[in-house]
């Protein structure tokens, strides 16, 4: 028995030392393939967002190439390995529809670009800069730095929000002062104070400030500003500070919200 053990070992371990050493080699070249190919992305007119989903496409398909010549080195028939890959794949496909379902949203937010790598989008409740696309998830970064990871067939399936695809948004503020106020006054401060700032914009129109609604317990005006996307939050900021300070320069009374409560006495 030892010695038909050892008489197949010797038979087979040429072979078995052939399919090791590819296997080795094929990994080791399927780095330098990969490494080789991110700088040639890096250098070429390729859109970004693609690059890490083509990467890792790339990747999966040298590893499943590798893996079929390790096995025909075996001398496995080429026959069986197709079946096997076959009964693979479906089993996989079975068991991984989800997955399968991530790679076909990649696919689809590549070719469809709703987004690229650098804009500031929402995507299923979630809001952060595009990180990375790759073959089954988006990452996203949020604004105080979490990465968050969203699968790419969810992605396709809900509404997506770009805040920097347009250059120019439109920044909506809104404004409460009393009843007692001199609302027109207060529409005059603030429109100076927008049509003054760098980041205001004259086009595609001028600031416009009105008295927006009769709220229950004050008036409501609204600031509606132009600006290029990067300055959105700045105007915003500099908007709600500036008009705080000119309202208590000019007595203009920002109100609490007021109940007046009527008792009977019968």
């Amino acid at each position: 028995m030892a010695d038909r053990f050892l008489k197949w070992l010797e038979n087979i371990l040429p072979t078995l030392i052939a399919a090791i050493v590819i296997l080795i080699a094929g990994l080791i070249l399927s780095k330098i393939a990969i490494k080789l190919m991110s700088k040639g992305l890096k250098r070429s007119k390729i859109d970004p967002t693609a690059h890490s989903f083509m990467l890792s496409l790339v990747k999966t398909v040298l590893y499943v190439f590798i893996f079929i010549i390790v096995l025909s080195t075996l001398n496995v028939p080429m026959s069986s390995i197709i079946a096997a890959v076959g009964a693979a794949g479906l089993a996989i496909g079975l068991a991984l529809q989800n997955s399968l379902s991530n790679l076909a949203g990649g696919f689809i937010i590549l070719f469809s670009k709703p987004f690229k790598k650098g804009d500031y989008v929402e995507l299923c409740g979630q809001s952060g800069i595009v990180e990375e696309i790759s073959i089954l998830y988006t990452k996203l970064l949020t604004v105080d730095n979490k990465a968050v990871h969203i699968p790419n067939g969810q992605i396709t399936n809900t509404t997506i929000t770009n805040y920097t695809e347009e250059n120019l948004r439109r920044l909506d503020l809104y404004f409460n002062v009393a009843y007692d106020t001199d609302f027109r006054k207060a529409i005059s401060i603030i429109e100076k104070l927008a049509k003054e700032h760098p980041m205001a914009l004259d086009a595609p129109e001028a600031p416009l400030v009105r008295l927006f609604a009769h709220e229950s317990s004050s008036l409501k005006i609204v600031a509606r500003i132009w600006v290029a996307s990067e300055n959105y939050w700045t105007l915003n900021f500099d908007m709600m500070e500036n008009v705080k300070d000119e309202f208590d320069k000019n007595g203009i009374e920002i109100p609490f919200d007021q109940l007046d409560v009527h008792i009977d006495n019968n």
